[in-house]
């Protein structure tokens, strides 16, 4: 009976046996494989940053607004239209000013008549003092009547230069009365891009009151504040690393500029820096300047290994066996195409590039030739 017995678990445990190699060897069988580039995860002496905020914006902004009060009457762009310096934006009425321009102008005529007038009488007055200046040497005029003559034209000439000084003052006048004629053309200060429309046709417009926004053209500046504890590593002309959400193909820009005085309510200073052009960029967007203030050692990985899973970024890391898993990671800061890895993953391992959208979890990774 005891024989039995042992038999019987002895069979048993054969058959267990049997059933686990069985269950492994289904189990490798059933590990599928992918082709896939592979990468690896090194350490990296890499800048110590500290991120300072800031926008876009273009080199030269500004707001157009009317110099004199009119109804406007056309605006001829829209936003995102191209304009140059001195084109014809906005069309004010101008029917008070014409008027007042024809007035001044009408006032010149008047004064220049009058100017004409005095001219005339003043030459007349100086024949008639040369001709009893002649008389005088011949002894046929008593010296009132010299006085009298001589007083005349000096009477004429002063008449002459208040007509002359008059046709002065009412072609200023007129210039003045022309000037602001032309201020009912609201013109572009420069050439670049309308960025804001704020007034339509039957609105009123007064100097002061903004019609329209102008951004000049060409590459723009990222406006950075800077903590006053760090603008002593910010130097005009030296490269600072950038992060640009919607253009992540421009990584640093030149600073242009530092703005001497720090803003009394950040204790920051604004810092101007210049930005390769690049047709993702628009004025306004955000984004960040990362201050180098020392060095450090970090993880890094390619940009291009880490995908997007849900709201989790991740990698594909290759185990032991060559086995790839699914890992969330926790990402730094981005310098070139390597990216940071806070953690995650250890330095030296293998990682797969460029996953795509595949699921690769859980399978075995041959290197693509």
């Amino acid at each position: 009976m005891k024989i039995l017995i042992s038999g019987c678990l002895l069979a048993a445990a054969s058959a267990l046996v049997a059933g686990c190699h069985t269950a492994e060897n289904a189990t490798q069988t059933a590990v599928q494989s992918a082709q896939a580039r592979l990468v690896e995860s090194q350490m990296a002496t890499v800048p110590t940053t500290v991120s300072a905020p800031g926008t876009l914006h273009a080199k030269e902004s500004t707001t157009v607004s009317a110099q004199v009060m009119g109804r406007v009457v056309q605006v001829l762009v829209h936003e995102g239209d191209a304009v140059r310096a001195g084109q014809t934006l906005a069309v004010l009425d101008d029917s008070t000013l014409r008027s007042g321009e024809q007035q001044a102008q009408a006032a010149v005529l008047a004064a220049t008549h009058e100017q004409a007038a005095a001219q005339t009488q003043a030459a007349l007055a100086a024949s008639t003092l040369a001709r009893y200046k002649q008389l005088q040497v011949e002894k046929s005029v008593s010296p009132q009547e010299m006085d009298e003559v001589s007083r005349r034209a000096q009477a004429a000439e002063a008449q002459l230069a208040a007509a002359r000084a008059q046709v002065q003052a009412a072609k200023a006048q007129a210039a003045s009365a022309a000037a602001m004629l032309g201020y009912t053309r609201v013109r572009a200060p420069f050439s670049g891009v309308i960025t804001a429309r704020m007034a339509d046709p039957g609105a009123l417009a007064s100097p002061g009151v903004p019609l329209l926004q102008v951004d000049s053209a060409g590459p723009l500046q990222l406006q950075a504040a800077v903590d006053e504890t760090q603008i002593a590593s910010v130097r005009r002309g030296m490269k600072i690393a950038l992060s640009i959400d919607g253009a992540p193909a421009v990584t640093s820009g030149a600073v242009a500029e530092i703005v001497p005085a720090a803003d009394p309510a950040s204790h920051s200073f604004l810092v101007k820096i210049d930005l390769p052009h690049d047709s993702a960029l628009r004025a306004g967007m955000y984004g960040t300047a990362l201050v180098a203030t020392g060095q450090r050692q970090a993880i890094m990985a390619p940009r291009s290994a880490v995908v997007v899973r849900g709201s989790l970024n991740c990698l594909y890391a290759l185990d032991s066996n060559g086995i790839a898993q699914l890992r969330a990671v926790t990402l730094g800061s981005a310098h070139g195409d390597q990216i940071e890895i806070l953690s995650g993953v250890s330095a030296g391992e293998k990682l797969v590039d460029q996953p795509g959208d595949r699921d690769l979890a859980g399978k075995r990774i041959e290197v693509q030739p």
